[in-house]
């Protein structure tokens, strides 16, 4: 079955872990997982958003990031937004600049917030024999951060600036040793 309806769709997701953002504003982790049926009956398939992601990269489009699916509030950019074996990951900033970002932030610092949500348009899908819909190629047009997550097993992770740099410090460690051990 082939669609081309113009309206949004969105699929919301919740984090396995609390998602827990610091100075930095950096967040990463799965909007979508392929094979997982939301609460809605759809299911991603594996290779869904890959037409969709080849024609931002070619016109240097970005998936935006926006609060609550609401176009006027953009809170931040996705820098990286690919999919895997797993799902569709991304990795962006929320904006502490502007204040939806501000609020967002410590929205979800508290806890308050921890879902994110995909708005996009569907291309291609057909319903198999349990009436889900089998969702096989999908425009992307947006990820949100968002209160109500409809997808429980999506997982989000956040970080700060500071725990990458906590990263490259052990990675100049084991650098150096391995220099030292090398050098005999």
């Amino acid at each position: 079955m082939s669609n081309d309806f113009g309206a949004p769709e969105r699929k919301f997701h919740r984090p396995e872990a609390g998602l827990v953002v610091t100075e930095g504003q950096v967040v990463a982790g799965y909007a979508s997982l392929f094979g997982k049926a939301d609460q809605g009956g759809d299911v991603v398939q594996k290779g869904a958003y890959a037409a969709s992601l080849k024609r931002l990269a070619a016109r240097q489009g970005r998936v935006k990031m926006l609060w609550q699916h609401d176009p006027g509030q953009p809170i931040g950019v996705w820098d990286e937004v690919r999919e895997d074996a797993t799902g569709l990951w991304v990795k962006g900033r929320i904006l502490t600049e502007v204040e939806k970002g501000r609020e967002v932030a410590a929205l979800v610092a508290a806890g308050a917030i921890d879902g994110l949500s995909i708005g996009y348009r569907t291309v291609r899908a057909e319903r198999d024999g349990k009436g889900q819909r089998l969702l096989s190629e999908l425009e992307l047009w947006e990820v949100s951060l968002v209160t109500f997550p409809m997808l429980p097993e999506a997982r989000v992770a956040a970080k700060s600036d500071a725990l990458d740099n906590d990263w490259r410090d052990m990675a100049a460690v084991f650098e150096d040793a391995r220099r030292s051990l090398a050098a005999g």
